[in-house]
């Protein structure tokens, strides 16, 4: 996919330079940023999302139980 962005003057020199050092296009340079900052923001924003159930579970005084299932639900189910 194409697409065109408008960037500062001084970001594209150190991008342009920074590509050239390290062997890539432009296009692989930008591609490869804009996948590590999309992965790190889905990765911060799951955390998030368990940051908040484990807030909620713990306000009701449950945490403890949903540990406790957890822990059992993570045991291997064969035969000892």
């Amino acid at each position: 996919m194409k697409t065109a962005i408008s960037i500062p003057d001084a970001t594209f020199v150190a991008a342009d330079t920074l590509a050239k050092r390290l062997g890539l296009s432009r296009s692989e340079l930008y591609a490869t940023a804009v996948a590590r900052f999309v992965e790190l923001n889905h990765a911060a924003g799951v955390s998030q999302r368990l940051n908040a159930v484990y807030d909620v579970v713990a306000e009701s005084g449950r945490l403890e139980a949903v540990m406790d299932i957890a822990a059992v639900a993570s045991l291997d189910r064969s035969a000892w």
